[in-house]
């Protein structure tokens, strides 16, 4: 039995972050019902690499964080739908949404309201940031919040930087900070039989990410800075230049640091006092990292992976994710699963399992859920007629 196995959730959320967490949710044995609108359904069924697939509402966005789920499409403008809502929310355990403060209390479904109505509710509200303070009616996007929280200001260098994450970050952590919430919550909920209201900020959840950064500057009056590729806490660790393409090096600790030395075939660098201790090591990175990219290009990325690796020194080539998803690494711990189906070009619809694993291995999801798909399995569990609150 999977760890949240008889755990039903209602997902109102939009996008990324709320469905980011209730896939998580999802994978681990949770029921999820997915309330859309009727009209188009989550904004995410309409985006992706894939025209085709979100034209007909399944777009590469959607499918990437909603296999496995149930959809139900209500209105939720209309009392019928309102009252539709109501009745899941009796027999759910949590409920996930991402509106802007203030819109589901002026619906007359804030947690306030549902929760007297169902006090063991858990009533996870997803926002840019929070349900209350100066900034709690802005709208936020992934990239809003990257740039109010510092992220984009140490990501790059000094000719590149602020730069955004490649990937949308402040969604998927906010995501990830609401999924430990709700399990949280689920513990007592089942032990004590209460329920939660649960406020997440993405804005808060990127800075609490940013930990060492935030530190740095809290308690040691630091204002960090981007350094590109490089490592602020240790040298040499950061990207570097080999015979053919670039490779990560993280000499972090002293033995480290020397059994790269005499890789390199460089064994005076260790006794250099430039470069003999962590800090002056730190001070003088531009000529270390000089000398080391030196050594290394005289083979490729590859081989010294391996050989670095060997000896202990922690590296790594850099690569794209065409190529990692090619690794045994990956395919051998069955991360990517197809779920049924196919994309417009015919080849098997693939999504990612969680990262990590259980004894028991995660069961392959269903496909995600066409807009409505369950609306009359579910009205008509609840006593209503599709009819009605649909329209």
């Amino acid at each position: 039995m999977q760890p949240l196995a008889g755990v039903r959730i209602l997902d109102l959320s939009n996008v990324l972050a709320g469905p980011f967490c209730a896939y998580y949710l999802a994978s681990l044995g949770a029921e999820v019902i997915k309330v859309e609108k009727p009209d188009g359904g989550d904004l995410a069924r309409s985006l992706g690499a894939d025209p085709a697939m979100a034209s007909k509402l399944q777009g590469l966005s959607f499918v990437a964080v909603n296999a496995g789920k149930q959809s139900v499409a209500l209105d939720l403008k209309t009392e019928d739908g309102k009252e539709a809502l109501r009745r899941l929310v009796d027999c759910s355990d949590a409920l996930i949404e991402s509106y802007r403060p203030g819109v589901m209390e002026r619906l007359g479904l804030g947690a306030a309201a549902l929760r007297a109505r169902n006090p063991k509710l858990i009533y996870c509200a997803i926002s840019g940031f929070g349900q209350d303070g100066p900034w709690r009616g802005r709208p936020a996007y992934d990239q809003i919040v990257q740039g109010l929280s510092g992220a984009m200001s140490v990501t790059g260098d000094e000719n590149s930087a602020p730069m955004r994450s490649g990937f949308p970050m402040a969604d998927t952590i906010g995501g990830l900070n609401a999924a430990v919430a709700i399990s949280a919550a689920l513990v007592r909920q089942r032990t004590t039989g209460e329920g939660e209201t649960i406020d997440v900020s993405m804005l808060e959840s990127t800075l609490a990410a940013m930990g060492w950064v935030v530190s740095n500057h809290l308690n040691g009056g630091v204002d960090p800075k981007p350094i590109g590729n490089q490592n602020f806490t240790a040298a040499p660790s950061g990207t570097f230049r080999t015979a053919d393409a670039p490779i990560n090096i993280a000499a972090n600790e002293q033995r480290q640091f020397e059994s790269l030395c005499d890789l390199l075939d460089r064994p005076e660098l260790k006794t250099d006092p430039r470069f003999a201790v962590r800090q002056a090591r730190k001070e003088n990175r531009d000529a270390l990292n000089r000398e080391v990219e030196a050594g290394l290009s005289t083979d490729t990325a590859k081989a010294w992976e391996e050989r670095l690796n060997a000896a202990g020194v922690p590296c790594g080539r850099v690569m794209t994710v065409p190529d990692i998803l090619q690794e045994a690494q990956i395919a051998d711990r069955d991360f990517v699963r197809a779920v049924g189906g196919a994309t417009s070009k015919g080849a098997p619809l693939r999504v990612t399992r969680p990262g990590f694993s259980l004894s028991e291995p995660f069961p392959i999801p269903a496909l995600p859920p066409e807009l409505g798909a369950d609306t009359r399995h579910w009205l008509e569990k609840i006593g209503m007629q599709s009819e009605e609150t649909t329209a």
